[in-house]
């Protein structure tokens, strides 16, 4: 059985469709990202998911439970970390716990037990007395993922964890996710960031809504189009303006210092690229073609 499983599942406001007749599968036991930019439909898509919303027509299951006929009981089965989860900054990293394990009706018997798991998994343990107030931003997102955690839910959904915390914390996060898959955890993880889309077993690239790409990061890779150029050059910023003006019939994008050019024909449009910045007294450093990225292939998709 699929733990999360949607059949043309669309959500509306008036005249704008924010998901748009998704349909998909997320197996048991994996990390699934649901990727895309701000406005994609990503956090409409998870409140559908956790029974938050109602969809306006298609079905969605969760854990086997139907996201409307049996909302109450997806809510049992669930855990949710919303893009603003609803830590108490006047209580403490122990008193935050212990308040959601409240909330979700978690034994007293061997609730310590399952707290002092969470504080020591999340590296927590030595801020037990802390206020979650004074933590920083990749300890809350460690305290909301422990809270979300605490009545051991089938399926972990996690809006955006990691946005705006720093790279550090964004690696211990992901490091954590990863020993929950040892406890055949299934998670559910929406992020623009597509750096971290390539840590997930499967993805879903969505725009406006749609649905643009399903599959592991290497075969959501094989839609790329054409072959990429990486151009190393000085004055990148300049040298890019100056091979999107010239340069015919290519894709040109600036991804840090270095140029990417796709193009269906990669030895002429290295030539041109060559010539081009050479006209204008730039120096061309390197020109090889590379391994397309999650970034590069969803920018070709997009353009499409």
């Amino acid at each position: 059985m699929d733990a999360i499983r949607t059949e043309q599942l669309t959500k509306t406001f008036g005249d704008l469709v924010a998901v748009d007749r998704l349909t998909l599968q997320v197996a048991q036991g994996e990390i699934f990202g649901l990727v895309g930019p701000d406005g994609a439909g990503k956090t409409t898509a998870m409140r559908l998911l956790t029974a938050i919303m109602e969809p306006t027509s298609g079905d969605a299951w969760v854990a086997g439970y139907h996201v409307v006929r049996d909302a109450e009981a997806i809510k049992e089965h669930i855990g949710y970390m919303s893009q603003r989860f609803g830590l108490y900054p006047d209580l403490t990293v122990l008193e935050n716990l212990h308040f959601y394990a409240d909330i979700y009706d978690v034994p007293r018997r061997g609730r310590d037990q399952t707290i002092d798991r969470l504080l020591a998994f999340s590296n927590l343990a030595p801020f037990r007395r802390r206020l979650a107030g004074n933590l920083s931003g990749g300890m809350k997102q460690k305290l909301g993922l422990a809270c979300a955690l605490v009545h051991t839910p089938r399926v972990l959904f996690l809006d955006e964890p990691t946005n705006g915390v720093d790279p550090v914390s964004r690696r211990d996060f992901w490091r954590i996710l990863y020993q929950l898959l040892r406890e055949r955890v299934t998670i559910f993880v929406s992020t623009a960031y597509l750096d971290e889309a390539e840590r997930c077993n499967r993805l879903a690239l969505i725009h406006q809504g749609k649905l643009l790409a399903l599959g592991t990061p290497d075969e959501v890779k094989q839609l790329m189009r054409g072959t990429i150029l990486e151009v190393r050059a000085a004055q990148p910023r300049r040298a890019a303006a100056v091979l999107r003006h010239r340069l015919s019939g290519v894709s040109v994008g600036l991804f840090g210092d270095r140029i990417h050019v796709v193009t269906t024909e990669p030895d002429a449009a290295a030539r041109q690229t060559q010539s081009l910045l050479g006209a204008e007294g730039i120096a061309t450093e390197e020109i090889r073609a590379i391994e397309p990225s999650l970034e590069d292939v969803f920018v070709s998709v997009l353009g499409n």
